[in-house]
C-alpha cells in the first residue's frame, strides 16, 4: 500500500514539475515576445510608455478607439470622464485611468506628428 501511494506521490510531482516547466517557457516567451515589440516600436513610445506608466494599447483599450485620430479620442475621452464622475456616482479610479489614457494617446499623436517626414512644398506657377 505504501509503495502505491509513493508512486502516486512521485507521479504527481512529476506531472507538477513539468506543468511549471512548460508555463515557465511560455512566459519567457511572451516577455521576449513583448521586449521585442517594445524595441520595435520606437524609443519615443516606449519611453512615453514608461514616463505614463501605460502602454499604447492599454490607453486605445480604455478609451475604446482603435484608431489615432483627435476628434475619437476626444470624444470618448469627454463620455467616459462624465460617466464615472463621482457626483454622478462614478468611480475616481476609473476617472484617473481615462485622463491618463488620454494622455497617453496624445503623446502618441505627438509623436507620430514628429516622425513623420515634412510634406515638401510644391513652387508655385
Amino acid at each position: 500500500m505504501a509503495k502505491y501511494l509513493a508512486q502516486i506521490i512521485v507521479m504527481g510531482a512529476q506531472v507538477v514539475g513539468r506543468a511549471f516547466a512548460r508555463a515557465l517557457r511560455q512566459e519567457f516567451a511572451a516577455s521576449r515576445a513583448a521586449a521585442e515589440a517594445r524595441s520595435r516600436s520606437g524609443q519615443q513610445s516606449a519611453a512615453a510608455s514608461s514616463i505614463s506608466g501605460m502602454t499604447l494599447q492599454e490607453a486605445q483599450q480604455i478609451l475604446n478607439v482603435s484608431t489615432l485620430t483627435p476628434e475619437e479620442i476626444q470624444k470618448n475621452y469627454e463620455h467616459l470622464f462624465k460617466v464615472n464622475d463621482k457626483s454622478v456616482g462614478g468611480s475616481f479610479y476609473l476617472q484617473s485611468k481615462v485622463v491618463r489614457a488620454k494622455e497617453r494617446l496624445d503623446e502618441e499623436l505627438v509623436i507620430q506628428k514628429q516622425d513623420k517626414p515634412p510634406e515638401q512644398q510644391q513652387p508655385e506657377t
